[in-house]
């Protein structure tokens, strides 16, 4: 099947275009013009307007060293706890710097009351305001009008605080940005000033207090102690107690040293004396064992020499029982020694246990003295150590006072601007474009959701389901009109047909040379020639549409014209055109015919006149006849009714190629539907941006209920300048 531009769904394919993007192109126009006015009102908004400009200035919070001097341990307003927030300390100095105390000082300071309102206050006007309409003060007014054009914003992540404020005047908003931070900058030092000053002053006065505490609690101290009888070293240690102490070691080393003496004594008394530990070590007695031992060696030699009563043996003898006895004599002597050291512990640990006794009955005694002196004692201490630390502090305090530090750091100054921050004619008229656009866009999509025709190719098929067979241009198109001709049987010359030429619109395709608008025709009569199902081609074909005005005579004309030129060039059978449009035929005086016989006629059975050609009319148009309306009658459905009209076409279709009929609308007169019934297929013309598409589908319906075989649909009077696919993929159009 061909349409009139095949090149059109070849390359883009009436698919792929979204269908918003049809519209606003198709109303293009309209969105066009909106955005246009919405461009000129922000223009017309944004020039009389006085220009503003931006001063801007940057701080930086930096993060206070609160243990300068330890001074953490003794301010009342640190931010360390479980109540500090990360970040609370930068939007609280955004949240300063936006104050109406440190507002006020920069109003002040600069005057701002004369420069903002020079008038204010003068004449009857401002008083009677004041007077009936409670006016606010100029201080109000000004203070209201700098906080508005005040603006403070922190940066995430970071200690930086930017300063930016807007005035009619460069100079101003750059004073005022640098004011503001010269005075934030002295306002917070003479904050941190105060309170280390009012921090000194109590620690100064309180350190007092506690100094005449703390002599007043010595005093009753050593009252106390002298009071009791207690005495005390210089490291303030009780002398009762420490003897006590001291006896209590001296009794556990004579108990030790007792215990040992009293082992070594048992052991001597259970024993012989040669077998005591003290005995065998002595050195006096292993002396005395060598000795011995050598002369009872010598005592032995001379024995076996010599008699007992040789002098030189009794002399050796003489010595040994010297030895012997100073021997025995040594060991009672360590025996004796043990006893005695057995006795001397034994004695020593009986008096030191009497002594610690009696000093225990003693400490014993002095017990609750020692429990009150030692709470006194604490309590001194805790004083003592309480006056250390405040006066630590206080002269702490007073060199923190005496350093006027800040934990703000300027980071960039404010300098005058060069160009307006507001209005911004560029911001606004884009904008205001985009505004225009917007709103543009909303009232065609709006428009064209409200607007139920059926405008662009593709259309019918898509509500209707039917093949859509081809779409003419409309007339007023640019190209739809241009034709070309022969001068002088050589020359191609060009010619446009403006109203009331010759040629009408209905006889179009009968002009030679190229020409859109008829080329449409024979494109879409080519796809009507192909619509048959299995090569069998329809031969009687009813044209009709759903309402009038869309189109559906100057289709049948032109499609006979198109038919006829095809039958001349291949020596076709005849084509001919029926004028079935009964209520208002105009057939006739297309082609200049006369009407005085026609369909009518021949269905009531009359003769035709003379100068018929059978039943037909010629044309003037090879291979064309017509058959006009004929008579008026009222009684058109009944005669289409009748077996002649059955009859009629039969004969019809066996005299002639092609046979077309004109019908009326088929939803306001049946005659299209019961011709439809008797011919081999019905084309229903729509007209763009006209036929409603209800009344379409309603069309078709009552077509298709009918049994009524719809060949297609042939789209009229389509302006392809409001279609986007299809002005692009054809140039020519313009051309």
């Amino acid at each position: 099947m061909e349409l009139p531009f095949p090149d059109v769904f070849a390359e883009t394919g009436p698919d792929l275009a979204p269908e918003y993007l049809q519209i606003l192109w198709r109303r293009k126009g309209t969105l066009i013009f909106i955005a246009c006015m919405g461009l000129l009102t922000s223009l017309l908004l944004t020039l009389p307007q006085e220009p503003i400009y931006q001063a801007r200035g940057s701080i930086e919070i930096q993060s206070l060293n609160e243990n300068f001097l330890n001074m953490r341990n003794v301010s009342p307003t640190s931010d360390e706890g479980g109540s500090y927030v990360p970040g609370s300390d930068l939007q609280t100095q955004a949240r300063i710097l936006q104050s109406e105390s440190l507002l006020d000082r920069v109003v002040a300071k600069l005057d701002l009351g004369k420069k903002l309102f020079p008038e204010d206050g003068r004449g009857r006007l401002s008083a009677w305001r004041k007077a009936f309409l409670g006016e606010a003060s100029t201080r109000e007014k000004v203070l209201t009008l700098v906080a508005k054009n005040l603006k403070i914003s922190t940066e995430a992540n970071t200690r930086l605080i930017e300063i930016r404020y807007d005035s009619t005047d460069p100079q101003l908003a750059t004073d005022f940005v640098n004011t503001l931070i010269a005075e934030f900058v002295q306002q917070n030092i003479e904050s941190h000033w105060k309170t280390n000053q009012q921090t000194g002053e109590w620690l100064t006065q309180h350190t007092e207090d506690v100094r005449i505490k703390l002599e007043k609690s010595e005093d009753e101290l050593q009252s106390y102690a002298r009071a009791s009888g207690l005495l005390f070293t210089s490291e303030q240690n009780n002398v009762a107690e420490e003897k006590l102490r001291q006896l209590q070691e001296e009794l556990s080393k004579a108990q030790a040293d007792r215990v040992a003496s009293q082992s070594r004594y048992e052991l001597a008394s259970r024993t012989s004396p040669e077998s005591v530990p003290e005995v065998l070590d002595d050195a006096t007695l292993k002396e005395y064992q060598v000795k011995l031992t050598d002369l009872r060696r010598q005592a032995a030699e001379l024995s076996s020499s010599l008699t007992p009563a040789h002098p030189a043996v009794k002399k050796v003898q003489a010595q040994v029982a010297t030895l012997e006895l100073a021997l025995e004599k040594e060991r009672t002597n360590i025996v004796q020694r043990i006893q005695n050291e057995f006795e001397s512990a034994q004695r020593r640990e009986h008096l030191l246990a009497r002594t610690y006794a009696s000093q225990a009955r003693l400490m014993s005694e002095q017990a609750a003295e020692v429990t009150h002196y030692n709470i006194l004692k604490r309590e001194v201490d805790t004083k003592r150590q309480l006056y250390d630390s405040m006066l630590h502090n206080v002269q702490e305090a007073g060199m923190t006072s005496a350093l006027r530090a800040s934990n703000i750091r300027v980071v960039d100054t404010a300098e005058p601007p060069t160009r307006p921050y507001k209005p911004s004619v560029v911001l606004n008229s884009a904008l205001g474009l985009l505004a225009g656009a917007f709103f543009g866009i909303a009232f065609v999509v709006v428009q064209e959701r409200s607007d139920g025709t059926i405008h662009d190719p593709g259309d019918t098929t898509r509500y209707l389901d039917v093949p859509e067979l081809g779409a003419i241009p409309s007339a007023k198109a640019k190209g739809s009109r241009l034709f070309a001709y022969y001068q002088n049987g050589k020359d191609l010359k060009t010619k446009k047909l403006e109203k009331g030429d010759p040629l009408q619109v209905e006889l179009m395709t009968s002009k030679k040379g190229p020409s859109l608008l008829a080329d449409s025709f024979r494109a879409t009569l080519t796809s009507i020639l192909y619509s048959g199902e299995n090569g069998d081609r329809p031969r009687v074909i009813v044209i009709t549409s759903a309402n009038m005005g869309e189109g559906k005579t100057t289709v049948a004309s032109n499609l006979a014209l198109a038919l006829a030129e095809i039958g001349h060039s291949a020596h076709m059978q005849r084509i001919l055109l029926i004028d079935g449009d009964l209520p208002r035929p105009r057939l006739h005086e297309i082609f200049g015919v006369p009407n005085r016989w026609g369909l009518t006629d021949l269905l009531e059975g009359k003769t035709p006149p003379s100068d018929c050609e059978g039943i037909v009319f010629k044309t003037g148009f090879r291979n064309l006849d017509l058959l006009p309306s004929g008579s008026p009658t009222a009684s058109s459905a009944a005669l289409l009714y009748s077996p002649r009209a059955f009859a009629l076409l039969n004969r019809m279709r066996e005299e002639f190629h092609t046979v077309i009929i004109d019908t009326p609308p088929m939803l306001s007169v049946p005659d299209a539907r019961v011709l439809g019934r008797l011919a081999d297929g019905v084309i229903l013309v729509v007209r763009s941006a006209e036929t409603m598409r209800y009344a379409a589908v309603a069309a078709k319906q009552r077509l298709t209920d009918d049994g009524t075989r719809v060949l297609g649909t042939i789209l009229n009077q389509w302006d392809p300048r409001k279609t986007n696919q299809y002005t692009h993929s054809y140039g020519y159009i313009h051309h």
